[in-house]
């Protein structure tokens, strides 16, 4: 796989400190190390520094996470929860990689080959979905 500039430089900075109440649609490579309230959404990959808390779903092509996530993730690559950090919510991914004490409280579909991960995490979506309106 070829390394494409989206990869290796980060496109996007919401720094320590920060705070953004709202849903992000962002392109390329992104850091948090501050606060996001709201759902984050990008084509390229995401860092979550262990000062930084996100309540609100996550998609990305892949995630690292050292800080809080109150939210679902779905990375279409990875995801990489490390020691300290903490998810409350669920995670789709093609690769899930837990370090040593992290938190997860939720469900993990990790599935590597293409067809059976696009339908199970249509399944899932689909299955949330109905789930959230019956609950409203």
């Amino acid at each position: 796989m070829a390394l494409r500039t989206d990869d290796i430089s980060i496109n996007t900075i919401i720094g320590k400190g920060s705070a953004i109440s709202g849903n992000m649609k962002v392109n390329g490579f992104i850091r948090i190390d501050g606060d996001i309230d709201g759902s984050l959404e990008t084509d390229g990959n995401v860092i979550v520094g262990e000062n930084a808390r996100i309540r609100g779903d996550l998609t990305a092509k892949s995630v690292i996470i050292g800080g809080i996530i109150k939210g679902n993730i779905k990375a279409n690559e990875s995801v990489k929860i490390l020691a300290e950090a903490a998810v409350i919510g669920d995670v789709i991914s093609r690769k899930v990689q837990v370090d040593g004490s992290a938190i997860i409280h939720g469900h993990c579909i990790s599935i590597k080959d293409e067809t059976e991960y696009n339908n199970a995490s249509g399944e899932y979506l689909q299955s949330k979905a109905i789930k959230e309106k019956v609950i409203l």
